[in-house]
């Protein structure tokens, strides 16, 4: 066991490290360079994009290193945040974490798997209703939000879905053990996928020239930085998810050395995979191929242009291997962070229970639940994208936590101590910060639901205070 809290230490170095690689990589590095390259026209801009956001997240791994070498609690970014701000800054993170952030990436991820499954069974698609359905028109709020429209009812890749996650939830109430074997299995498929993909890409030729984008023209130095932090939403999503190992802390053989461990090498590992690959969609589709591929589906595009409709096909199954791995990821590592706050007195539903496998199955079940319901409203990916600002404004705020628990918990033993302290953590925290300013800036319908859905649940933690 581990401490007294029911956890079983059964995760070592290969798993945690497994679960940080297998939470970064999901659907993004298929999918957001299309959109990045719109946004920056050439392929230096596109390569020094991804650059930059790797920079940004090792800074963050390593930082986030001495937290969960010094703090090897349950919960994650729930925790740190609780023991850097207090309370109430931890419960928000969990409270928007459950509603939508994590919640709503598993039922986004989920539909996405059996979206791409439909491309090799035709029948699973998200077009044709299975039952009755609803539709609510467009919502047009201030600050030109718009809300839906929301399609409610179930089609066949909503089902699929709701399969994917119940399956999930259900094989891992028996044991983080069997939980880390589908974790290690799907990341090591999906790395190895993407790592042939840069293969193929960097050393065949394409059937079709690859196509240059017409240039935006010359800019100033402030334009290129501007230009360059805004893109940086898509690359950030793609390199999200390292945090999740933090939630499993207890779990992990010897964490004062296996998490610090892990969240150098994944991250490390996942950033110059995602380097190369950006290589080679810039060497088999050129930039003009990337800004205008299908749907943004750049992997698809980049070996349909080596192999033809095989190529398409082999991609739609690589994808859907790594989001089915992504949701289990983040299915058995958040329910831990549910679990934690309701130890602490602050989600009820007896969240803090943990069962005779050492596993937290009803925090899962109440996750998996929600996930499900917000895969009927066809409109989880809006969710989502309201609530990346919060997100990385929580994962800022965590970072930042290094420097203050220096400060106020001085007397607690650090195992492993940032590099470069405290550069490293500030890089992130100014180079984060800034994106944060730029997006309340450029794209208010992006940033200000997810701050009010923060806000929102100010008066719900005062309210679940004095309840106990």
């Amino acid at each position: 066991m581990s401490e007294a809290t029911g956890y079983r230490r059964e995760l070592g170095l290969f798993s945690a490290t497994m679960i940080v690689a297998g939470s970064m990589v999901g659907s993004g590095i298929f999918i957001v360079s299309a959109d990045i390259m719109r946004q920056v026209h050439t392929g230096p801009m596109l390569m020094l994009t991804w650059l930059l956001a790797g920079l940004f997240t090792i800074c963050a791994t390593l930082s986030y290193g001495e937290l969960t070498g010094m703090i090897p609690k349950a919960g994650g970014l729930y925790v740190f945040l609780r023991e850097g701000y207090g309370p109430l800054m931890g419960f928000l993170y969990g409270w928007c974490c459950f509603l939508v952030i994590e919640s709503g990436a598993i039922a986004a991820v989920g539909v996405g798997a059996g979206k791409y499954l439909g491309a090799l069974i035709p029948a699973v698609d998200d077009a044709r209703w299975i039952g009755p359905h609803a539709t609510l028109p467009v919502q047009h709020l201030p600050f030109g939000m718009d809300l839906g429209p929301y399609h409610f009812g179930l089609t066949g890749a909503r089902l699929t879905g709701i399969g994917v996650i119940c399956a999930i939830a259900l094989l891992n109430t028996y044991g983080v053990k069997l939980g880390a074997w589908i974790q290690n299995t799907f990341t090591v498929t999906k790395l190895a996928a993407l790592a042939a993909l840069v293969i193929l890409g960097l050393l065949l030729s394409p059937k079709t020239a690859p196509t240059v984008a017409a240039s935006a023209g010359p800019i100033t130095f402030g334009g290129v930085l501007t230009i360059l932090l805004v893109a940086q939403v898509g690359a950030f999503f793609s390199c999200d998810g390292w945090n999740f190992v933090g939630n499993v802390a207890p779990e992990i053989k010897n964490p004062k050395r296996n998490l610090p461990l892990a969240l150098l090498i994944g991250p490390a590992a996942v950033v110059a995979l995602y380097l190369l690959a950006n290589l080679a969609y810039l060497k088999v589709l050129g930039p003009g191929g990337i800004a205008g591929a299908a749907e943004d589906r750049v992997g698809a595009a980049t070996l349909g242009a080596l192999f033809g409709p095989t190529g398409s096909t082999l991609m739609a199954g690589a994808i859907l291997i790594s989001m089915i791995g992504y949701v289990n990821g983040a299915s058995f590592t958040s329910a831990r962070v549910y679990q934690a706050m309701g130890a602490d007195g602050l989600f009820g539903g007896g969240a803090e229970r943990i069962n005779r496998h050492g596993v937290p199955a009803v925090s899962l079940w109440m996750q998996a639940g929600w996930a499900c319901l917000l895969t009927l409203t066809g409109t989880f990916e809006q969710l989502v994208d309201f609530t990346e600002f919060a997100q990385l404004l929580f994962v800022v705020a965590t970072i930042f936590a290094v420097i203050l628990l220096r400060r106020k918990r001085p007397e607690l033993e650090r195992p492993y101590k940032v590099w470069g302290y405290p550069l490293v953590p500030l890089i992130y925290v100014l180079g984060s910060g800034s994106i944060l300013v730029l997006l309340l800036r450029f794209k208010p319908s992006f940033t200000w639901p997810g701050l009010l859905l923060a806000l929102i649940g100010v008066p719900v933690y005062y309210w679940r205070r004095r309840k106990n």
